[in-house]
């Protein structure tokens, strides 16, 4: 096939999506490009499926290449290698909207590989990509039920707009991703100020009218140059097997889902699954089955789906849901802060079998994450960490290090408190949030997100106000539909959606929404999106009977900073010859000092006492003292006329001899040696710039004994 573009007007920027050229042993192959920006996107899917898969194995990939903004790599490596935390994330945000538009029963390994070869501030990498891997799949022969569009909404100057330019994110209220198809909302990730559910919505649909031009444009492609789906043989239920293992086990099944405790109900799930495994080895042909095949995954899988089954009516025919909830209802939730002695702020939050203990710490910029990516390095002064370790859900087996869900999990959850969070001209901290994961059925994100921001009230972060978090759930057969709140693991895993909304008791700070069918409409969402709020208030409510607002002092241990700004062409004296002035400053007064271009110097240390002194001495030596000010000096010389006194490295003035007490002092010897400290004020500045002091006014000078 020869070189095709097809082009599209996609909010008031040219799309361009050439295939054709590249790559064209894949599957399908695109090169997405929107001004300067280009991705090259190609799906690859295995011709032969493994017996027995029970799963999609759908894997998706994206890749900046520094080169794509003529850069090097940072650090020692200059070879892109691991996915950063930032291409994990697109990552995420590529196969969420894909995975349910395979058609049931596909279970060919397929591969989406997404690659940034080229990078402008005027198009944005991770949403061409999603549109490639749209068009990628579209053109090929993998069956695919597309097309979909993505794309990210803001709002700047009061209007809606979809996919700005990357410096223009710093003047929009929100930023939020949205993938849909021609009729239907597949995934929703963002976050907002404190912005309302209509106006969340409105973005939303905002957005969604314009991912219906493109999947237009996708449709083009696949008249033009698409080819026919290939031919497959779905992986599917055994029918006898599961008609029988209904009418033998049915009712264990259902005095399974009548057990309200995670743990115990797994358990009891666990000995159904081998007393069906027991007699499909003992009676294969009565379940279908011949006798070679795995009969513990076949138990698994079917008792699994059978589980599905009767969950899912339970909730559309009798509003029944596992633990007996009202479908609205938000189980019982305790909370404590102060929980961890040594840390900076600590908070544990549990709602019934999920438990998230985070913790706060707080210092200056040697804490910044730095951040290299190929639209710029930056440092991030708030992030948050999450950590999900195997017990938290009864496994026993090691931690292998951080995988991409808990990177998203970390990043909605930062997103959710950062709206919150005071800017640095007001707290000028960098600030990190832990959150641990002790226990987890059901939305430890969200559990991150209360957690979180009640132990940055414990460490004393003055926050605008707190947030909470809830996840949604829906069960839907097409016709009819039911939404769940704080929804449980099982309801995740046997549901239809993912729906988390944090925010405050004003407004919402992040979305983000996963889903299993094939969309969802707008009444659902703004439903959901209500029942949410509700759930949010009420947990809010629940958060503030034990904090409400930060505490008015840091713990002990606890750096504190005092901040002052001074002109930029002062930065020099300030640092010194080869650092030689800042360096005694934070030795001398066993503190630390960071200077920003623009001026701003940080005190760093953990006396106030200490650290005002600090500052007082930084401005003595940039401004000179004040007359009339008082100051506490070190003498340095003494005169039969008088002593001169330091009240700052740099910053001399002289003490006469008439100014040491009311008394007559004969012998300046007697008063004070070098090195003695003295109370002083400036009492002149000569227009030479000589500084002459006084000791009586403040404190006189006493005779020293012999």
């Amino acid at each position: 096939m020869s070189k095709r573009e097809f082009r599209l007007n996609y909010g008031g920027k040219e799309v361009i999506v050439e295939t054709g050229r590249l790559a064209k042993q894949a599957d399908g192959s695109v090169l997405v490009t929107s001004g300067k920006t280009q991705v090259l996107v190609t799906a690859t899917s295995a011709r032969t499926m493994k017996p027995d898969q029970d799963f999609f194995p759908l894997t998706v990939e994206y890749t900046e290449k520094f080169y794509a903004a003529g850069k090097f790599l940072g650090g020692f490596l200059k070879r892109e290698g691991r996915p950063s935390t930032q291409e994990s994330l697109n990552a995420r945000l590529i196969d969420r909207p894909l995975r349910p538009l395979f058609p049931e029963g596909y279970m060919a390994e397929t591969v989406i590989s997404c690659t940034v070869m080229s990078y402008g501030g005027d198009g944005d990498p991770d949403i061409l990509a999603g549109l490639g891997a749209s068009a990628a799949l579209s053109i090929s022969d993998i069956p695919f039920d597309g097309p979909i569009g993505s794309c990210k909404v803001g709002k700047i100057d009061g209007q809606l707009v979809i996919n700005p330019n990357f410096e223009d994110w710093a003047k929009s209220d929100f930023e939020i991703a949205v993938a849909g198809s021609d009729d239907a909302i597949l995934m929703v990730e963002g976050e907002a100020q404190e912005h309302t559910e209509k106006e969340v919505l409105e973005a939303i649909l905002f957005g969604h009218s314009h991912i219906k031009q493109y999947c237009a444009l996708v449709r083009q492609m696949q008249k033009e140059v698409g080819m026919p789906k290939r031919a497959f043989t779905p992986i599917v239920p055994n029918a006898t097997l599961m008609s029988t293992l209904e009418s033998r086990f049915k009712g264990d099944a259902r005095q399974a889902l009548t057990i309200s405790e995670k743990l115990e109900r797994q358990n009891a799930v666990g000995a159904l699954v081998v007393k069906a495994k027991e007699a499909l080895a003992a009676n294969p042909k009565e379940f279908g089955l011949e006798d070679n095949v795995d009969f513990g995954k076949a138990a698994l899988s079917g008792i699994d789906l059978l589980l599905y089954k009767l969950m899912r009516n339970d909730v559309l025919q009798e509003n029944r849901r596992i633990q007996g909830r009202a479908l609205d209802q938000i189980r019982k939730i305790t909370t404590e802060t102060d929980v961890l002695k040594s840390p900076h702020g600590s908070a544990l939050f549990t709602r019934g079998e999920t438990q998230v203990l985070a913790t706060v710490t707080i210092g200056g910029s040697k804490g910044d994450q730095m951040v290299d990516r190929i639209v710029g390095q930056h440092y991030d002064k708030f992030y948050l960490h999450y950590f999900f370790p195997p017990y938290s859900v009864g496994e026993a087996r090691a931690s292998r290090g951080v995988g991409r869900r808990e990177l998203g999990h970390a990043n909605l959850a930062e997103r959710a408190l950062k709206a919150v969070v005071p800017p640095q001209e007001k707290f000028s901290y960098t600030i990190r949030v832990a959150c641990e994961v002790l226990e987890s059925n059901g939305s430890s994100s969200m559990g991150s997100v209360c957690s979180g921001s009640m132990a940055l009230m414990d460490a004393g972060v003055p926050l605008k106000c707190p947030v909470a978090g809830i996840a949604m759930g829906l069960i839907s057969d097409g016709k009819n539909y039911r939404i769940l709140s704080d929804i449980i693991g099982d309801e995740d895993h046997l549901g239809d959606m993912d729906f988390k909304v944090a925010g405050t008791a004003t407004g919402i700070t992040a979305i983000q929404m996963d889903i299993k069918i094939k969309g969802l409409t707008p009444q659902i969402m703004e439903e959901a999106l209500e029942q949410a709020r509700k759930g949010r208030l009420h947990i809010l409510g629940e958060m503030a009977k034990t904090i409400t607002t930060q505490r008015d002092h840091f713990k002990e241990g606890v750096p504190r900073i005092e901040m002052i700004k001074i002109p930029q062409d002062k930065i020099g004296a300030l640092i010194g010859p080869g650092g030689k002035n800042i360096k005694a400053l934070q030795e001398g007064y066993q503190v630390q000092i960071e200077v920003d271009e623009d001026g701003t110097v940080r005190v760093l240390g953990s006396d106030p006492k200490v650290l005002q002194e600090c500052v007082s001495t930084v401005k003595l030596q940039l401004t000179g003292p004040e007359i009339g000010s008082d100051y506490v000096g070190t003498v340095v010389t003494v005169k039969d006329y008088g002593a001169f006194v330091d009240l700052a490295p740099g910053v001399s003035g002289l003490v006469h001899v008439s100014e040491f007490t009311n008394d007559r002092v004969a012998d300046p010897g007697e008063y004070v040696r070098e090195g003695d400290q003295c109370h002083v004020r400036v009492v002149e500045i000569d227009r030479m710039g000589r500084i002459k002091l006084s000791a009586k006014v403040v404190k006189p000078l006493q005779k020293r004994s012999k």
